[in-house]
């Protein structure tokens, strides 16, 4: 399933403003923190760095037989983004769907499927553990609870490789955010607002060695605003606070780390566009006065709705908390020497929770279409704002949309990653080896519901809830809601469900590293077993589960058309989720180093995923036995084979990978038929990729250019529902894509700009419409008119170029509307920071 419209744009400029530097630590740690020099220094050349996630030691990137890219402070502060996604739109062979905003993101690898919202083939940590178990929750996407600010001291991204083995549910890759950790005293504090549009941000982070082995760091940010696209009220509202101590001792290491994460902001869902000439060649435009790019569909006027709750109970919904998140999370990591052997622990328990509300157009029409809806006679008429009670008698466009709420009640987890690892003298190498022990737990209890309502498509916030009245006066909606449950094209109470569920995972693994001279030869090996206990709540089991009452859900005193049939949960008939899965990964690699300059590897993995409440749905789940109905469904496994080149020397370096992918997939996904009208198919096929990863990097003075590329040629392999598939391209996967960030750094100014790029691809699996491709350029400049203290203006989109992340329909609808999810448009934002 998938329910997906465009996000936010760049407002951490400011970071754009930013430039700062990497240390590399030990083994177990790689973080850096800011000192107020900072601000006037140029970037540095490419050094050396110690690379650590997905691998059982760390090393320089030219030593590893993995193909990976570490973002550092310098290049996160060029970024024109601020959410995770958008960040990782700067990785080559990722492929990430986002407007800048964390949450309600598709994101693969390698040309993997984007079957479903979230990222399911690629594993999201923070700091060494996974931010969730399972990357694609429905409703509950990764990056939704994940944040970048000043804390943020790294970005360390696997694709492939040893990512299968040292990490659970991360087949495809890893990417980890790693936090500043204090080793140097030093502090920043930023401001920054949006020029031409209301969000307004503050920033601070501050670290120091406190004496006798003890360090700190401290930081977070608050932010609040309506945000780049006008919804009439204030979309962004809260922030987060991170903070770290550290105890070094001979040896190693011990840290207590804490996190709290309140903040919410607006989904900008997909909206109704103008599309006109061929499949082949579509021309996207905008109904009149609705220009996406600055328009939310989202109004004070269709915030509010009444509805049922996970126990059937009359309740208010307010669409304007938007993508919420909470997160509260405490963690201990220790890194020590025992007899020889490096011993690393990391332990962290979240309390996770939030909220999704999303305002969808399932159909949109002229007015006429939607009165006879309520037979001969019928009239429509507005249900709020200044126009209450006036008729509508013209033709304007309204839109029947899909109200999506999802309760995310508790998304807790509990994870604890312990391994040891030790370096033998073996003739003439060494023979590094490494055993661990992964467990962990993830809850998910959530509540899903869905309600049809009537509204007309205005921009600037503007847009009102509409009345439906049959020619007999009778009143067919309750202030604009024509159905508690889904009106057309759907069955009524699908996907109106509730899941409380637990997952215990237990995966040991290890790996066996031998280098000889410049020779390094490689293995790992993961098994991971899994249990799923819980129950569901869904009347779409059947066995005589009632999915409909009449509920005076507005609580007016009366029973209306519209309240006469409710969905409801039966909440006296959970079905039962109890069973057992368990997959077996491995990699294995060799590197050769040619020279301190250049070096070649070549890598053979196998990763398992297992499916989350994708494999206990409706229509997978057995309410008899509580066992998903098809064993294949509860694992996917992706295999990879890679070989690439690295070459690094001065300030010049170039990372070249070829790769192939393929992976097994069962899933549901949300498409559209030629109408543009959605519905829900099975998936069941297996994928295929192959293509190119460039990244490079070249600095001389105060020149600098950082600049990846990405090619990748996708196949539907076979599927096994629909034939006709095979041999196509997944939709959503160009040809191309690229990024570049040229910079120029002088005494008192700096300036650049990031470049991100698409070619074209296909809306959805039936290759008939294309998906325009796209180049976003995004120039800042940085002035430093005193030391510590930098001014700095950040055009995101600066040419307003309409970038489509998705088109809702296979084909260009007759009639001439469809739902499109884009970029924002040209956003500019200033700030301020002082380094201390």
């Amino acid at each position: 399933m998938r329910f997906r419209s465009a996000c936010l744009v760049a407002l951490l400029s400011g970071t754009a403003a930013v430039p700062a530097y990497a240390e590399t630590g030990s083994d177990a740690e790689t973080s850096s923190d800011a000192a107020a020099t900072a601000d006037s220094a140029p970037a540095p050349a490419p050094t050396p760095k110690a690379f650590t996630t997905g691998v059982a030691k760390g090393r320089d990137l030219l030593d590893t037989a993995i193909s990976a890219s570490t973002l550092d402070e310098h290049d996160l502060a060029s970024l024109s983004v601020s959410s995770i996604a958008g960040i990782m739109q700067n990785i080559p062979g990722i492929r990430s769907e986002t407007s800048d905003i964390d949450g309600f993101s598709a994101i693969t690898i390698r040309g993997l499927p984007l079957a479903a919202e979230g990222s399911k083939f690629l594993q999201l940590q923070e700091d060494g553990l996974p931010v969730l178990e399972f990357g694609d929750i429905q409703f509950a996407g990764i990056d939704q609870f994940l944040r970048a600010d000043l804390t943020l001291s790294q970005v360390q991204a696997i694709r492939g490789g040893s990512a299968s083995t040292f990490a659970s549910n991360s087949p495809g890759g890893l990417i980890n955010f790693i936090s500043r950790t204090g080793e140097t005293a030093g502090g920043l504090m930023q401001v920054s607002s949006g020029l031409g549009h209301d969000l307004k941000r503050i920033d601070f982070a501050y670290g120091s060695p406190l004496g006798d082995g003890w360090r700190f760091h401290v930081g977070g940010f608050y932010r609040t605003g309506e945000g780049p696209r006008e919804i009439g009220y204030t979309g962004f509202k809260g922030g987060q606070f991170k903070a770290n101590v550290t105890k070094d001792f001979d040896g190693g290491y011990i840290r207590f780390y804490a996190k709290y994460l309140d903040d919410q902001q607006p989904i900008y869902g997909t909206a109704p566009v103008t599309i006109t000439g061929t499949d082949a060649d579509p021309q996207i435009g905008f109904l009149p006065g609705f220009d996406i790019r600055e328009n939310g569909y989202a109004s004070p006027l269709t915030a509010s709705y009444a509805e049922v709750d996970r126990n059937n109970n009359p309740t208010l919904i307010d669409g304007r908390d938007g993508l919420a998140a909470q997160v509260k999370s405490f963690g201990i990591e220790a890194q020590f020497d025992i007899a020889g052997w490096s011993v690393t622990n990391r332990f962290r328990f979240s309390d996770v929770s939030g909220e999704y509300n999303d305002n969808t157009p399932f159909v949109t029409a002229p007015a006429p279409f939607f009165a006879g809806f309520g037979g001969p006679g019928a009239s429509l008429s507005y249900a709020a704002g200044p126009q209450a009670g006036s008729a509508i008698t013209d033709a304007r466009l309204l839109a029947l949309s899909a109200r999506i709420y999802a309760d995310l009640e508790s998304l807790d987890n509990v994870t604890n990653d312990l391994r040891a690892t030790r370096v033998w003298d073996a003739g003439d190498g060494k023979l590094t080896t490494t055993a661990g022990l992964y467990s962990a737990r993830q809850d998910i209890a959530m509540f899903w519901n869905f309600t049809s309502t009537l509204q007309d498509i205005q921009g600037g916030g503007q847009s009102a809830p509409v009345n439906l009245t049959a020619g007999n006066g009778l009143r067919l909606t309750d202030g604009g809601t024509l159905a508690y449950g889904f009106a057309v094209g759907l069955p009524f109470g699908i996907y109106h469900n509730r899941y409380d569920v637990d997952y215990d995972i237990v995966a040991p693994y290890g790996s066996v590293n031998y280098q000889i001279g410049k020779l390094a030869i490689g293995a790992s090996l993961r098994w991971d077993k899994g249990q799923v206990n819980g129950q569901v709540f869904s009347a779409n089991f059947g066995g005589g589960r009632v999915g409909v009452a009449p509920i005076d859900v507005n609580r007016d005193g009366q029973v209306s058309v519209a309240e006469s049939r409710v969905a409801i949960l039966p909440l006296t008939q959970p079905a039962p989720v109890d069973y057992d899965y368990d997959y077996l990964s491995y990699s294995a690699g060799v590197n050769y180093r040619f020279a301190d300059s250049l070096s070649a590897f070549a890598r053979y993995s196998r990763g398992g995923r297992a499916s989350a409440e994708n494999a206990i749905g409706t229509e997978t789940l057995n309410p008899l036995t509580g066992r998903p109905t098809d064993p294949a469904v509860q694992v996917s496994v992706v295999k990879q084979a890679e070989a690439g080149v690295k070459f690094r020397k001065d300030g010049l370096s170039a990372f070249l990978t070829g790769f192939w992918a393929s992976t097994d997939e069962r899933n549901f996904q949300i498409t559209a038929n030629a109408s543009g009208q959605a519905f829900v198919v099975p998936v069941n096929r297996t994928y295929s990729a192959k293509g190119l990863e460039f990244e490079g990097e070249w600095r001389k003075g105060p020149f600098a250019i950082t600049v990846g590329a990405t090619f990748t040629d996708a196949s539907i392999d076979k599927d096994a529902n629909n034939p006709a598939f095979d041999g196509n391209t997944p939709r959503h996967i160009p040809d191309f894509a690229f990024f570049a960030r040229p910079e120029v750094a002088l005494d008192k100014v700096t300036f650049g700009a990031v470049i991100n790029g698409t070619t074209k691809s296909f809306a959805q699996d039936t290759n008939q419409l294309v998906q325009p491709g796209y180049v976003l350029v995004s120039p800042y400049v940085q002035y430093r008119p005193a030391d510590g203290l930098t001014v700095a203006l950040n055009a995101f989109n600066v040419f307003d170029e309409l970038a489509v992340v998705q088109i809702g329909a296979p084909t260009i609808p007759a009639s001439g509307i469809a739902n499109v999810q884009v970029m924002n448009g040209r956003t500019v934002t200033a700030s301020l920071r002082y380094a201390f």
